[in-house]
């Protein structure tokens, strides 16, 4: 007699911002109280374009499926179209402005919580705010465990294992899916795409669903670039009393 199993697929959602290239020159506008996007180029946050590879390579060892999701306008899609040239199943965009990771982290919450994911991915951080905020917020919201900022995850039986670096060493973990990890960068090598996947990306399925009402904590006073850097003033090798009193009266470092 033949004995048929049913492998059980993983589902894997994967939260990705849409952020300025790391090479924009950075002004605001609105008596500094917004970005200024004027001809800057939006890319995928690479922390999370790390956590997009890893849940296809997961995906591609034990079958499944991986969703891409993305809290932002109509202008974050080419970044939505590139993750699904790189090999995601589908997409979802929530249509609304991400002003603030409690809000992006709800919106993605609502979504999940009707999916059953078992894994849900973000990167550790986006590199416009830097906040790494959504993968604990997202977490809690949804009564799962987090990890942040991994290096390692693999899966079996449905338990994760998975490695971060602490200071002095690493941490091995193991946890029950589901759950919510963050992408540290030597988690894996980002993907290009090729031409077969830019050409399926166009008929993927893009979902796009209008934000749940929901309270933003966080409210943007206003922005402040750094202040520029001083001259510099150059003290001959042979002057050491000179550097010490600059650093002593000038500087107040000693």
């Amino acid at each position: 007699m033949l004995l048929f199993l049913q492998q059980r697929f993983m589902k894997i959602l994967v939260c990705i911002s849409n952020v300025p290239d790391t090479t924009t020159k950075v002004t605001f506008t609105d008596n500094n109280t917004k970005f200024n996007t004027t001809g800057v180029q939006f890319i995928i946050n690479p922390y999370d374009e790390l956590a997009l590879t890893r849940a296809l390579e997961l995906t591609e060892k034990q079958g499944g499926t991986v969703t891409v999701i993305n809290v932002g306008l109509a202008d974050a899609e080419p970044s939505i179209r590139k993750a699904l040239a790189i090999g995601a199943t589908d997409a979802v965009r929530i249509n609304a402005e991400p002003t603030d990771a409690f809000f992006v982290a709800e919106q993605i919450a609502i979504y999940a919580k009707t999916q059953a994911f078992d894994l849900i991915l973000t990167g550790r951080e986006s590199i416009d705010y830097n906040g790494g905020l959504v993968c604990g917020l997202l977490a809690g919201m949804m009564g799962i465990p987090s990890v942040n900022v991994i290096t390692k995850i693999e899966i079996e039986n449905g338990v994760a294992t998975l490695e971060r670096d602490i200071d002095g060493g690493k941490e091995k973990l193991s946890c029950p899916l589901p759950l919510v990890a963050s992408a540290q960068k030597d988690l894996t090598e980002p993907r290009i795409p090729n031409m077969r996947g830019i050409m399926a990306a166009r008929t993927k399925p893009l979902q796009i669903m209008e934000a749940i009402e929901a309270i933003r904590p966080a409210v943007t006073v206003g922005f402040d670039l750094p202040p520029a850097k001083g001259a510099c003033r150059m003290v001959a090798p042979e002057n050491a009393g000179e550097l010490i009193s600059l650093l002593h009266n000038e500087a107040k470092v000693i």
